[in-house]
């Protein structure tokens, strides 16, 4: 066994040359039995237990016997941090994009902490999680955001398990189950509402709609364009960057998903982009890069408000976007953010018959499964593009030939 069990109602003496168990002046007060050993650090840890329960001490001394054998080993007193303390050091080493961290900070500090903050890691338990989960739903918070905020709690007890604090992840129990968000169905915008939203807007944000949607570029790539990534000769935009908010700061970054793409230029965005030059030239501006307090990046963009500064998002969609909303007579909400210009450039590509791989490729998501899953009722049906295509293949036949649909001879 790898420690002993220490009777502390009883100590052993000799008298005579003979050992006699002799009553301690703890005999019959507090824990009688306490299971002691030396863990893989070097120090020495034990546990207590009450009179009549030795061989429940046994037992527990060989489990931990066992678990270090199979490397398994998780020293009790480390679940005794609270959750606070736990998510205070996990936030401490993560190695993340500026943004994100600062995302997921605040989601734990709002969501979490005000819970279960004061609660010990070891004491936590599924229904613990179930409980909190009910409380963020009769809170009003939105299904979606519900399940980006358990899978940072998720991430969080998973490193706990990781650095042995606790053995298992509650988060993982088959009684707990993650939020499901609302189903939510695409419809893209009309061809009519995108012109009537670009007319609304002040000239000098018009061509943004052009970008977004007819490049599916993100707002925050749009305002993170620079002249010399528009290839007019090469008919592509080079994506490389965008323009994020951290803290209320604006930095340049990579582009969402962090990896840069190029996307074809058609010829009427090219039109538009060029003549928003003419009239607003790109002027460089610099901006720290991917954290308030990074290195210094300049670059000539394209969009800038009056004061010279790369377009702020928050108050793009405040003083320019929302009022464009209103002046067209389209109702404010997240379905009509700007973000619809992206659906809509998807619908254009899917109904045109571009494949899933293309349309994910030029909207920058991480896997084309996602695409065909976010955009696939807006997809032809099949029996659309069967007539389409029979209908081509027998366009140019002659006309008094046998057809499809005429009977043939024996």
């Amino acid at each position: 066994m790898a420690g002993h069990i220490q009777d502390r109602w009883y100590k052993i003496t000799h008298l005579n040359d003979k050992a006699v168990r002799v009553k301690t002046d703890r005999h019959g007060t507090g824990l009688r039995y306490r299971a002691r050993y030396v863990g893989p650090d070097g120090t020495e840890k034990s546990k207590s237990f009450p009179d009549g329960q030795k061989r429940v001490a046994e037992k527990w001394l060989a489990q931990i016997e066992a678990d270090m054998t199979r490397g398994q080993y998780i020293d009790p007193r480390a679940g005794r941090l609270t959750v606070r303390q736990h998510a205070e050091r996990w936030l401490a080493s993560l190695t993340m994009d500026p943004g994100t961290y600062v995302s997921t900070e605040q989601r734990i500090r709002l969501h979490v902490l005000p819970h279960r903050g004061t609660r010990s890691l070891d004491s936590l338990r599924p229904i613990h999680i179930r409980e909190w989960l009910r409380k963020l739903e009769d809170g009003g918070v939105a299904a979606a955001y519900q399940r980006v905020i358990f899978a940072n709690l998720n991430a969080m007890l998973a490193a706990a398990v990781d650095d042995r604090l606790i053995p298992h992840n509650p988060c993982r129990s088959s009684s707990v189950k993650a939020p499901k968000p609302e189903p939510r169905r695409i419809i893209p915008w009309s061809r009519e509402r995108v012109l009537a939203v670009r007319a609304a807007l002040p000239e000098r944000y018009q061509a943004v709609v052009d970008l977004a949607g007819g490049c599916g570029m993100h707002q925050g790539e749009v305002s993170g364009l620079a002249d010399d990534d528009v290839d007019f000769v090469g008919g592509v935009i080079h994506v490389v960057r965008q323009v994020k908010l951290i803290a209320g700061r604006q930095v340049f970054a990579l582009p969402k998903g962090g990896k840069t793409r190029t996307v074809p230029l058609p010829e009427r965005v090219a039109r538009a982009l060029e003549a928003h030059m003419a009239q607003y030239p790109p002027t460089a501006v610099t901006l720290p890069w991917r954290s308030v307090d990074g290195s210094p990046a300049t670059a000539a963009v394209l969009f800038r408000n009056a004061e010279g500064r790369p377009v702020n998002r928050v108050v793009f969609n405040h003083k320019a976007w929302r009022p464009a909303l209103d002046k067209a007579g389209i109702p404010r909400g997240r379905e009509n953010g700007m973000h619809a210009l992206r659906h809509f450039y998807a619908s254009v590509l899917l109904d045109a018959g571009e494949s899933v791989k293309a349309v994910s490729e030029y909207l920058g998501h991480h896997d084309p499964g996602f695409t065909l899953r976010t955009y696939t009722h807006l997809m032809p049906s099949s029996e659309k593009r069967t007539r389409a295509a029979v209908n081509e293949a027998f366009d140019n036949g002659p006309e008094d030939d046998d057809g499809p649909t005429t009977a043939q001879g024996a």
